[in-house]
């Protein structure tokens, strides 16, 4: 593989990415600029890529969901990049990369974390064709002052259900980092998700 650079400027583009999701973190349903990185191996997509190489070390285990593993590039690219070891069980990932979003495995299948450390669990970095084109979610808790909105293509169908159970394992669950063309959006786990009527 001929290994593409990463950040032009590795400290201040990683520092702005890592900005841009702890953002999206405190403010769901917010949309964060983020500078892609245009040469990740497809189908890893710039945003993605960027997150990634801004959040992943050495000591970080990272899964790729099957449209990722399939494509020996993307692994060589994120080790080479970030330091992290590739694992095979999702259980065992710090972070998630899922190219297929409508494809996404039952939350239960990443680590949950504990009750007295919630933060051992998975976090998923999800790429998503849109985070404005989609159908309407309607978001409320932490860091969001009555309600927000935010219409994501690419999820599935049945993404409100899923993330109220896991939003009712709280503090253990999984939180969710949404990379689209925008840039990135968060869902994690103490927000609220409906579908809009």
């Amino acid at each position: 593989m001929a290994v593409a650079l990463a950040f032009a400027d590795p400290v201040r583009d990683a520092q702005a990415a890592f900005r841009a999701v702890m953002n999206a973190m405190a403010r769901p349903g917010s949309v964060q600029p983020v500078d892609g990185l245009a040469g990740a191996p497809a189908p890893l997509s710039p945003t993605a890529a960027a997150i990634a190489v801004a959040l992943a070390d050495y000591e970080t285990p990272l899964w790729l969901d099957p449209a990722l593993a399939a494509a020996p590039d993307v692994g060589a690219w994120l080790t080479f990049h970030t330091g992290a070891r590739i694992v095979a069980e999702p259980a065992r990932a710090a972070f998630a990369l899922i190219a297929d979003a409508a494809a996404l495995a039952d939350l239960e299948t990443f680590a949950q974390g504990t009750d007295i450390y919630p933060d051992r669990s998975t976090t998923l970095i999800l790429q998503v064709a849109s985070l404005t084109g989609g159908p309407a979610l309607k978001l409320a808790g932490p860091g969001i002052a009555g309600h927000a909105h935010l219409a994501v293509a690419g999820l599935p169908a049945d993404i409100a259900p899923r993330l109220a159970a896991n939003h009712a394992l709280f503090p253990r669950g999984v939180d969710l980092v949404l990379a689209g063309p925008e840039g990135v959006a968060a869902l994690p786990r103490t927000t609220r998700v409906t579908v809009e009527a």
